[in-house]
C-alpha cells in the first residue's frame, strides 16, 4: 500500500472496511436489464414530450384561442401596475354581504376597500358614484377602466368625492394622497 493510503486510513484496520466496500460496489448485478448509461432513452422521451406539448399548444390556439378582448384587457391591466401602490382589498360588497331590503328596487351598490389604515367607501348607482376616503383628507382619485383613467376626480378636505358612473366592464380606483398611492381591487360595476 502507498504511504498516502496509510495516512488516510491509519493502522486501525479501517482500510479493510474500505476494501470490503469497494468489493461490493464493483460487483454489480449483471442480470439488471436497465442500462442507465444509454442517454438516448431519456432524450427521446424529452423530445417526445416537447413535441407533444407543441402540438397541444397549436391545437389549443386553433380550437380554443384566447379572445382578442381578453388579451387586450390583460395587457392593459399589466400596464396599469404601480410598483409603489398599495392594493386596497374589497372587504364589503352589498351585492354579496348585505341583507336585502324588502321593496327596494335597484338599491345602490356599496363597496368598502381597505389597506392598512386607509379605507375607501364607495356607493355606485346608475347616476354616478359617491365616495369617501378615511382618514379624511384631500386626494386625487382616478376611475380606471383600462390603461388610461376614465375619469379624474378630486376628494375634498373631508375625503369626499363624486363622479359619473364607472364604465361597463372592470374598473378600479387609484387614489393619490400626498406621497401615497392606493389602488383598489378591480371589479365590475
Amino acid at each position: 500500500m502507498s504511504g498516502t493510503h496509510d495516512e488516510a486510513f491509519g493502522d486501525d484496520g479501517s482500510d479493510e472496511a474500505f476494501a470490503d466496500l469497494t468489493d461490493l460496489t464493483d460487483s454489480t448485478d449483471s442480470t439488471d436489464s436497465t442500462d442507465f448509461t444509454d442517454s438516448t432513452h431519456f432524450t427521446d422521451d424529452a423530445l417526445d414530450t416537447g413535441l407533444l406539448e407543441e402540438e397541444l399548444r397549436q391545437a389549443a390556439a386553433i380550437l380554443d384561442p384566447v379572445p382578442a378582448e381578453l388579451r387586450r384587457i390583460a395587457v392593459d391591466a399589466f400596464a396599469l401596475h404601480d410598483l409603489d401602490a398599495r392594493v386596497a382589498e374589497l372587504t364589503f360588497d352589498s351585492l354579496v354581504d348585505a341583507i336585502p331590503v324588502r321593496g327596494a328596487e335597484d338599491p345602490p351598490r356599496m363597496l368598502t376597500f381597505r389597506v392598512d389604515d386607509v379605507t375607501v367607501d364607495v356607493e355606485v348607482t346608475e347616476d354616478g358614484l359617491i365616495g369617501q376616503l378615511l382618514p379624511p383628507g384631500p386626494a386625487d382619485v382616478e376611475v380606471l377602466s383600462g390603461p388610461r383613467a376614465h375619469a379624474r376626480l378630486t376628494a375634498d378636505d373631508l375625503g369626499r368625492f363624486t363622479g359619473e358612473a364607472p364604465p361597463p366592464g372592470p374598473f378600479a380606483l387609484r387614489l393619490r394622497t400626498g406621497g401615497d398611492v392606493v389602488v383598489t381591487e378591480w371589479l365590475r360595476a
